[in-house]
C-alpha cells in the first residue's frame, strides 16, 4: 500500500471514530441529568440505528456510480458537524433527538465509506485492514479520555467537539484523501441499482443468508451494551466511567494489530463465533460484577473483551462481505451490512433495552441492573450456537 495514502487513511479512521466516541458513550448521563425516561434514552441510542436502516442504500449508490467516495465523505461530514452543533443546544427531547436523527443520517453512511477509501487503496485487505483500522481505534480512545478525565459526559459541550471535529473531517475530505471514482460510473441506471438493491443480490449465497442473519440477531442484545454501559457503571459507582470504557478500545487495539495472525488460522466461522462468545462473556461478567474487590475486575473484564468482541465479528464481517460483493456493488453491499447491524439490530436492541430497565427501575428511580444484563447473554448464547451450526465459511473468504 502506498505510504502516503497509509497516512492518509489513517488519519481518516482515527478522526473518523473521534466524533462518535465524544457523543456515543456518555450520551446517556447528560440525558438523564436532564430528566428524560429510560425508554427516551434507549429511542435515542436508537438514532444511529435508524440512521443506517435509511441512508446508506441512498449514499451508497452514490459512491458507486456518480460521484467520488471521498467526495460524498466531506459533503456529509460537513453537514453531520452543523447538526450535531445544533443539538448541542437543543434539551427537550423532540428537538434533540429530531437534530439527532439528522445528524446521524449523515454519520452513519460514513462507516461505510471510509471501508470503502481503505479497501480501494489495499491489495490484501485480510493483512492491511487490520493494522489500519485501528487507528479508529485510537480516535475512540482519544475521545473517551478527553470526555471522562474532564468529566464533560454530563455537559452538551461533547457534541460541540464532536460538531468542531466532524467539519475538520469534511474538509480533510476533500484536499487530502486519495480519489476514490465510481466504479460503476457510466452503467445503466436503473431504480433498483439508485437504491441499492442491487446489493441484495448477495442473500442468494446461503453463507451470506446466514451471516446477515446472525449479524442482525447478535446486534440486538449487543445494544445492551453500547446503551446501557456508561450508565450502568457510573451508577454503579465506577469513577470516570467514560474513560475506563476505552480500555476496551485498548484492547481492540491488541486484538487489531494480531488479527491478520488469527485470521489465517482460524478462518471466518471460527472468528465470528469466538467474538458472539466473548459477548456472552462480557454480559455474565456485568451481570455478576460489583465496584469493589473481585466484582470490580469482573468489571473490567466484561468492558476489556469489547476487543475481541468487535474485532473478530465487525472487522472479520467487513472483509467477508468486501471479498464476497461484485466490485461494482461494493459500496452499496458495505451499506447493506450497515444496515442489518448498526441498522436494524441495533435499533431493535436499543428499544428493547430502554423498556427493559424501566421494568426493572426501583420505587427509589435507581435500577436492577443484574437482570439487564442476564436477559441478553442468555440470548447471545442461543444466537451463537444456532450461527455455529448453520454457517458455513466460504473458500473465497477463508485465509490461506
Amino acid at each position: 500500500m502506498n505510504p502516503l495514502a497509509r497516512f492518509q487513511i489513517s488519519i481518516l479512521f482515527f478522526v473518523q471514530f473521534f466524533i462518535w466516541g465524544t457523543w456515543g458513550v456518555s450520551m446517556g448521563t447528560w440525558m438523564n441529568g436532564l430528566g428524560f425516561t429510560a425508554p427516551q434514552i434507549g429511542t435515542a441510542f436508537g438514532a444511529t440505528s435508524v440512521a443506517a436502516m435509511i441512508s446508506p442504500f441512498i449514499v451508497g449508490p452514490l459512491a458507486d456510480r456518480f460521484f467520488s467516495a471521498q467526495r460524498v465523505l466531506g459533503v456529509l461530514h460537513l453537514l453531520g458537524g452543523i447538526l450535531l452543533f445544533a443539538a448541542s443546544k437543543t434539551t427537550t427531547f423532540a428537538g434533540f433527538y429530531g437534530l439527532l436523527i439528522a445528524h446521524t443520517l449523515c454519520y452513519m453512511p460514513t462507516l461505510a465509506l471510509v471501508n470503502t477509501v481503505a479497501f480501494s487503496q489495499m491489495k490484501d485487505a485480510a493483512q492491511s485492514f487490520g493494522s489500519i483500522r485501528v487507528m479508529g481505534t485510537f480516535g475512540w480512545i482519544a475521545a473517551g479520555y478527553l470526555i471522562g478525565t474532564r468529566h464533560l459526559g454530563a455537559s452538551s459541550t461533547q457534541f460541540v467537539i464532536g460538531s468542531a471535529v466532524s467539519i475538520f473531517l469534511g474538509i480533510y475530505s476533500f484536499f487530502f484523501l486519495p480519489d476514490v471514482p465510481p466504479k460503476a460510473k457510466g452503467e445503466p441506471v436503473n431504480f433498483r441499482a439508485i437504491i441499492g438493491l442491487d446489493a441484495l443480490a448477495l442473500f442468494k449465497d446461503p453463507s451470506f443468508a446466514v451471516f446477515a442473519i446472525g449479524s442482525f440477531l447478535i446486534c440486538i442484545p449487543l445494544a445492551f451494551y453500547y446503551s446501557g454501559a456508561e450508565r450502568f457503571l457510573t451508577q454503579t459507582g465506577i469513577l470516570e466511567a467514560p474513560w475506563k470504557m476505552t480500555f476496551g478500545q485498548m484492547s481492540e487495539v491488541l486484538f487489531m494489530l494480531i488479527f491478520p495472525i488469527m485470521f489465517s488460522r482460524l478462518g471466518v466461522k471460527k472468528m465470528l463465533v469466538l467474538g458472539m462468545a466473548c459477548w456472552l462473556a462480557r454480559y455474565l461478567c456485568f451481570a455478576y460484577g460489583a465496584p469493589q474487590g473481585t466484582g470490580f475486575w469482573l468489571l473490567m473484564l466484561g468492558i476489556v473483551l469489547h476487543g475481541p468482541c468487535f474485532d473478530f465479528f465487525f472487522v472479520t464481517g467487513q472483509i467477508y462481505v468486501d471479498q464476497c460483493a461484485p466490485v461494482q456493488i461494493r459500496s452499496a453491499a458495505q451499506c447493506l451490512i450497515a444496515f442489518i447491524t448498526y441498522g436494524a439490530g441495533m435499533l431493535v436492541g436499543s428499544i428493547t433495552q430502554g423498556y427493559v430497565l424501566k421494568a426493572h427501575t426501583l420505587p427509589d428511580n435507581s435500577i436492577n441492573w443484574s437482570p439487564t444484563w442476564i436477559i441478553p447473554a442468555v440470548g447471545s448464547g442461543f444466537i451463537m450456537l444456532a450461527f455455529l451450526a448453520l454457517f458455513k465459511s466460504p473458500r473465497k473468504v477463508e485465509a490461506k
